[in-house]
């Protein structure tokens, strides 16, 4: 089968399509569909384009057979701004048709996701009050924004992910995020996870002992090393190479948002990106899972 972007967008088409026939509502039907919306959004995503004006009259020129109608930038964002829950839906729908669904090991791991620059941006910015200022170890800068958590397999297939303050602990995160879906766990029972040093907490290895899960990470070095601890060194490569895919290929922080829904809907959107790029090359059996290089362009 062709790997490209077009088949990718028509095979994404045809799922959404069908995962929402059983959904629609009663009605005048909308102008532009749902499947269409995030079709759509996905598109732009691989294709780097972040300022949406761009990315519509980018549409209008070469995609208008394949979309015939096609909104104002005010009316796509909105659409896209209340699809936050659809978003998320659809990126679990998609983790769930895969192979590396059933992996039974996790990596979890927390980047920043940068929301400002300018001291009066972020002073003027609807943002303020959950974003803030804070510092990333791994990078050695500091940043105003908030920060992106997410639990993937180690093919990186995201599993679960949450916008956060910085300033909220990341063991509370975790925990919140394994609590706030039942049905994650239900489905993956005795699961490991893998984090790092930021996830010492002997209150987060009871939590997890208590729900069958094992939490495997590093431990400081006046410590005892923890049993398997020998065999993290390289997945902290392999965390950084899928922030790098989110960061470097997705555009991660140069999302523009400056509202709580707008951040949510633009990260998702990116997300959404790489698991439907993750998705389709386990579909057609391409070689390198998380390659995106032959549908951004």
């Amino acid at each position: 089968m062709t790997t490209d972007l077009e088949t990718l967008a028509t095979a994404l088409y045809v799922k959404i399509d069908d995962f929402l026939a059983g959904s629609r509502r009663w009605g005048r039907p909308p102008r532009l569909t749902d499947a269409e919306l995030l079709t759509l959004a996905v598109m732009q995503a691989l294709l780097g384009l972040v300022s949406e004006t761009r990315w519509l009259r980018f549409a209008r020129c070469h995609l208008s057979a394949e979309f015939p109608y096609l909104p104002r930038q005010s009316g796509y964002n909105k659409r896209l701004r209340a699809a936050n829950t659809l978003i998320s839906r659809f990126i679990r729908a998609l983790g769930r048709d895969t192979d590396l669904w059933h992996d039974d090991v996790w990596i979890v791991d927390s980047t920043p996701v940068e929301c400002a620059r300018s001291r009066s941006t972020a002073k003027r910015s609807d943002l303020a009050g959950w974003a803030g200022y804070g510092y990333c170890p791994s990078h050695s800068r500091f940043f105003w924004g908030l920060r992106l958590h997410l639990v993937r397999t180690p093919g990186g297939l995201p599993v679960a992910w949450a916008l956060a303050s910085h300033k909220a602990d990341e063991r509370e995160v975790l925990a919140d995020m394994l609590t706030g879906d039942p049905d994650l766990q239900a489905t993956h029972p005795g699961q490991t996870i893998i984090a790092d040093k930021r996830y010492v907490s002997r209150h987060l290895d009871a939590f997890m002992a208590e729900r069958g899960l094992t939490l495997l990470r590093p431990t400081y070095r006046n410590l005892r090393p923890r049993p398997g601890e020998h065999l993290l060194k390289p997945v902290r490569q392999l965390i950084e190479s899928v922030n790098d895919t989110l960061k470097g290929q997705l555009d991660l922080e140069r999302h523009g948002a400056r509202t709580p829904a707008g951040v949510l809907a633009r990260v998702g959107q990116r997300i959404l990106a790489l698991t439907t790029a993750i998705w389709h090359n386990r579909t057609t059996n391409q070689p390198i899972t998380r390659s995106l290089i032959a549908y951004d362009h």
